[in-house]
């Protein structure tokens, strides 16, 4: 990588929060209510399931969640561990309500990641995903999970960012015991046999480039000597040479630095290969203190191919896109908690987490475009080689107290005894997410292809192009500081239990987003026949080195893509919790907050005047301008009351009526206020950003009924309705030719309204040889629109649905327990309704994802307490990834399949045993 500038990153972090702080408290910013248009999203696969029931470790997360004042859902450590989920992000699809997207994004409600928050420890985290606001929750390993909460509701004393839910991930601290596991695991993809790759690093096993990919010394040294331009002109001036066929031969060698090692080739790649390892234990000292540990380590790999076919809506057959896509995947995790606990009332813990996710994604894809028809057998070829390395490194402090009796009586603090049952709790927390994606290369070709088929029968990289080649070097460092802290104090009058909570939150995140990218190729065409044959021998040191070939490296300098950005929130919140007679709670709170916000597009290879576009004029007024323009601060109230009925014997053995009413709002993610554009890694789709892009207001409404049988059986009906004030949308923006971009604007109003049904049955009440079995099931129903407004550019329905929200989602159950507690399997199914992918402009029709009918399979085997083996079947229906769009034209109606990816069935298994 760009050592010499990337080293500077901590630097532009602290300018940026810094400038931030300067910028908000000399001048208040006026911001802009325009709204703006519609969503484009990337071809993901939402899932949604239920969570299944347990023999052990539900009592506990049923009761907690009776206690939550608002609507919640609980999952615990036991219940995680024996369903066998490995990941936080598949242990969500367990809970009611909870949608995933891709895996590994968290939708709630319908609503899409962006209106939705996550927390690690109640402690806000930053995201090592590049395209997305929200943490990828497949990173997280359920090994260093205690429970996750998810609360559909709002409060007071959560982030008031919170528009379908809040999901918050509870590490486990201190083991009751000494604690020791190991456990591997091996699986394979049905649809995953031969796989695309090239010759990468010595490091790539365990997800991290060895630094043959960075981007050469040579290279960074001359972008500072020639100011950013490779070009022999601009080098025969600034070196003095007097020769421009001497300037070439530098721009020639400095090609030569490049990594060019991207011959591709077919491997048979290797099964997946798991493995985890956790140790942990409890120390008793005097006094009654307790000191104690746990760590861990767990690694992950595999190899997953996929085949992806996409055609144009007007002409399907002969405007297509075949595609042949290879990822090797590493996932590697670290994890170290220390606590210590002063008495039964204080306890103080330490949670340091390293997580690193690395895709090494190759893909070849063949295309015929509106000037090259399939049937004329001449198309396209893109080659790409993607290395995207993602780390998140997390350290927090956080401790509970309450000023109870043993406290009291330890520190001699009777006259105090007043203020028995005051509890604090706070945090700290300090984590950084960076993702590398060091030589990201495109090499464009033209291929002879079979007009019937479109296989390709011969390959050439595109001659007389000084952009055949491209090679990205991107970095991305987002910080994250946080800290809280909260204070309760109880009083019982009469009949009425009373607690009033008050506290502060505060967090600030400052990201650098670097990217630079170069062309080679060459300028004459000559000796066509250097142009065949593996891509690394066509850009090899002997054709680049010759003269003859006119190979040129050039360096970007369109590419706006880079920008440093920052926001801090700064909060305080008070709840009064009033209870009488056990049977009616009413809960009133209100959240202050205070937003501040900064981004700033930026040059770093611009020499001349200031980094920051716009901000080199030499009128300082102007200048201040420029700041202020790129500024935005906030400062409100939201509101929130929740009240609880709870009675005994209503039909089930307890019972409680929840409403609830909160303020909310949903706030652009730091890349989607920069006025710099980006290519979703998905969907390659150019995004442009938008500084005048304005947070969302939301009222949010909630009616639940939870019936709780002492048998374990439940069942909830919840109403909810929302309603958003400028919602932040993709809309699909104006494009040349087959190219389609998309543009972040906030669009009118939007609605949702819906009924969640929830319900889990023991059928041992139907029949006594059932009793080992139960069904869990889940339906949700969503009546939603989206009103695009003034802001989109001629959206072909100014009324659509929200992107990425399904009307109907159906969820089952069926598992078996057995009664020696040695057996233990899930038949879960789920399917949602088409959802809108995205939405057109012009008349050209929306697209819509459609049903996926997901089948999966749990098997537990348990011959001793100490061992576990477990197999896991996904995807038993062997469905495809597929969205449609309805062709209206010349009154010949038509509806395409504009894109399908083999999904593949997913078959584990894996061996655990606890020392």
């Amino acid at each position: 990588m760009n050592t010499k500038r990337y080293s500077n990153h901590p630097l532009l972090t602290g300018f940026t929060v810094s400038l931030l702080s300067m910028t908000i408290s000399s001048v208040v910013h006026a911001q802009d209510d325009n709204a703006a248009p519609s969503i484009v999203a990337p071809p993901i696969l939402e899932e949604m399931i239920v969570q299944g029931r347990l023999q052990t470790g539900a009592q506990s997360v049923v009761m907690e969640r009776m206690q939550e004042a608002v609507a919640a859902d609980l999952i615990g450590s036991e219940q995680i561990g024996r369903v066998g989920d490995s990941t936080v992000a598949i242990a969500l699809t367990r809970v009611p309500g909870v949608t995933l997207v891709d895996d590994k994004f968290v939708f709630v409600r319908g609503l899409g990641e962006r209106y939705s928050s996550t927390s690690l420890n109640g402690a806000m985290v930053p995201s090592p995903d590049l395209s997305r606001n929200v943490l990828p929750l497949d990173i997280f390993p359920t090994s260093i999970v205690e429970s996750l909460s998810i609360q559909k509701a709002p409060s007071a004393n959560k982030p008031a960012a919170f528009g379908g839910g809040s999901v918050d991930i509870r590490t486990k601290g201190i083991p009751n015991e000494f604690v020791f596991t190991v456990e591997v695991g091996t699986g394979m993809n049905t649809e995953s046999s031969e796989f695309l790759t090239y010759k990468g690093g010595s490091d790539d096993r365990w997800g991290k480039d060895d630094g043959s990919r960075e981007l050469s010394p040579t290279i960074e040294n001359a972008l500072d000597t020639y100011r950013g331009d490779f070009t022999p002109a601009n080098i025969n001036t600034i070196g003095g040479l007097g020769s421009i066929a001497d300037a070439s031969e530098i721009n020639r060698n400095l090609a030569l630095d490049l990594n060019r090692e991207i011959s591709l080739r077919e491997t048979n790649g290797e099964p997946d290969i798991e493995g985890e390892i956790n140790i942990g234990n409890k120390y008793y000292l005097p006094n009654e203190m307790e000191i104690g540990f746990l760590a861990g380590v767990a690694y992950d790999s595999k190899w997953r191919s996929s085949e992806i076919t996409q055609r144009k809506l007007g002409n399907p057959e002969e405007q297509v896109l075949f595609e042949d896509e290879s990822v090797y995947s590493v996932d590697l995790t670290g994890n170290f908690s220390l606590g210590l606990v002063l008495n039964s009332e204080n306890k103080i813990e330490t949670t340091s987490i390293f997580l690193r996710n690395t895709d090494d994604e190759v893909s070849v894809a063949d295309y015929f475009s509106a000037n090259n028809l399939l049937s004329d057998g001449d198309g396209n070829r893109n080659s790409d080689i993607r290395y995207e390395q993602r780390e998140m490194e997390i350290h927090q402090l956080h401790g509970e107290h309450e000023f109870g009796w043993d406290t009291i009586d330890s520190l001699g603090l009777e006259k105090l005894s007043f203020l028995e049952g005051l509890s604090v709790n706070w945090y700290i927390s300090d984590s950084e997410a960076t993702t590398e994606v060091p030589n990201e290369v495109r090499i464009k070709s033209r291929i002879v292809a079979d007009p019937a088929t479109g296989e390709a029968l011969s390959s050439r990289v595109e001659t007389s192009n000084n952009s055949a080649g491209s090679f990205r070097f991107t970095h991305l460092r987002d910080n994250v500081e946080s800290r809280g802290i909260s204070v309760t104090m109880p009083f019982e009058l009469a009949d009425f239990s009373i607690k009033v909570q008050g506290g502060t939150d505060y967090w600030q995140k400052a990201r650098t987003y670097e990217q630079l990218e170069f062309f080679l190729g060459s300028t004459t065409g000559a000796n066509p026949s250097i142009y065949d044959g593996p891509l690394g021998d066509v850009f090899s040191d002997e054709n680049i080195a010759n003269a003859d070939n006119g190979f040129l490296i050039a360096t970007n300098g369109g590419n706006a893509n880079s920008y440093i950005a920052a926001n801090k929130v700064n909060a305080a919140f008070g709840n009064l919790d009033v209870t009488w007679k056990e049977t009616l709670r009413v809960v009133v709170g209100s959240r202050w907050e205070d937003y501040q916000q900064l981004n700033l597009p930026w040059d770093p290879i611009k020499y001349d005047g200031s980094q920051f576009p716009g901000a080199d004029s030499n009128d300082p007024d102007e200048v201040a301008d420029y700041f202020l323009n790129a500024t935005y601060t906030d400062d409100d109230f939201y509101n929130s009351i929740a009240v609880t009925w709870m009675v005994q014997d209503f039909w089930a053995e307890d019972f409680q009526l929840r409403a609830s009413f909160g303020e909310t709002t949903v706030r652009p993610d730091l890349r989607e206020i920069s006025d710099s554009s980006y290519f979703d890694p998905i969907t390659d789709i150019a995004v442009d950003g938008n500084s005048d892009v304005l947070p969302s207001q939301m009222d949010n409404y909630d009616l639940r009924a939870e019936w709780f049988f002492s048998n374990g059986d439940n069942f909830t009906v919840s109403l909810f309705y929302k309603d958003i004030v400028n919602p932040i949308e993709l809309f699909e923006g104006a494009a040349t030719d087959d190219n389609i971009t998309a543009e972040i604007h906030n669009a009118e109003s939007a609605e949702v309204a819906g009924v969640e049904l929830e319900f889990l049955k023991n059928l041992g009440d139907v029949a006594e040889v059932l009793d080992p079995f139960f069904i869990q099931g889940n339906f949700t129903f969503l009546d939603q629109e989206l009103v695009a407004g003034d802001n989109a550019d001629a959206p072909t329905n100014e009324i659509r649905p929200l992107q990425g929200a399904s009307d109907q989602v159906t969820n089952l159950i069926f598992g078996f327990d057995s009664p020696d507690g040695m057996h233990a399997a899930t038949l879960s199914y789920n399917v949602f309704s088409e959802r809108l992918f995205f939405a057109g402009r012009n008349g050209a029709p929306d697209s819509y994802e459609q049903p996926f009918h997901s089948l999966d399979f749990t098997y537990s085997f348990y011959p001793l307490d100490s061992l576990t083996v477990k197999f896991k079947a996904k995807n038993l229906l062997d469905q495809d990834l597929s969205i449609e769009a309805r062709n209206e034209e010349s009154g010949n109606a038509q509806t395409v399949e504009i894109y399908n990816a083999k999904r593949g069935q997913d078959l584990s298994l894996s061996v655990q045993y606890k020392f």
